[in-house]
């Protein structure tokens, strides 16, 4: 996929300018590229939005989503804190699922605030990055 495909998909979001959006596509393309969910070690895949933290368990080579969570339903606390709850709820599942080993794709973002509070709680509940 080269540079122009990234920028062409980048500007379909909104909200964001578009210099931004596509420096996020260009990290989250490089980032894809290296990391590959198997069925011993899925992809443990962190959507960020503006509100909002989506976390699921991918295994790439059957297509399948192995366990998910977010902070859609949860109230209590700032983002921060939700995204160190959904961290320790994504953990449980995936210790459920048979999981302990992932590889974190944190999707073209930084690996700070929310994304590093979500990943520090799902270390502290038992998986292995």
């Amino acid at each position: 996929m080269g540079a122009s495909t990234i920028v062409k998909r980048a500007r379909r979001s909104a909200g964001v300018s578009a210099s931004r959006r596509t420096s996020k596509a260009r990290r989250h393309f490089r980032l894809r590229k290296k990391v590959v969910g198997t069925e011993s070690r899925p992809r443990l895949v962190v959507t960020r939005s503006a509100r909002h933290l989506f976390v699921q368990l991918v295994d790439d080579t059957k297509g399948i989503t192995l366990a998910s969570a977010s902070t859609f339903k949860l109230t209590e606390g700032d983002k921060t804190a939700r995204a160190r709850q959904v961290g320790t709820a994504v953990a449980e599942s995936a210790k459920a699922a048979g999981v302990t080993k992932v590889v974190l794709d944190r999707g073209g973002n930084s690996y700070t605030g929310r994304i590093a509070a979500f990943a520090d709680a799902a270390r502290e509940a038992g998986l292995e990055f």
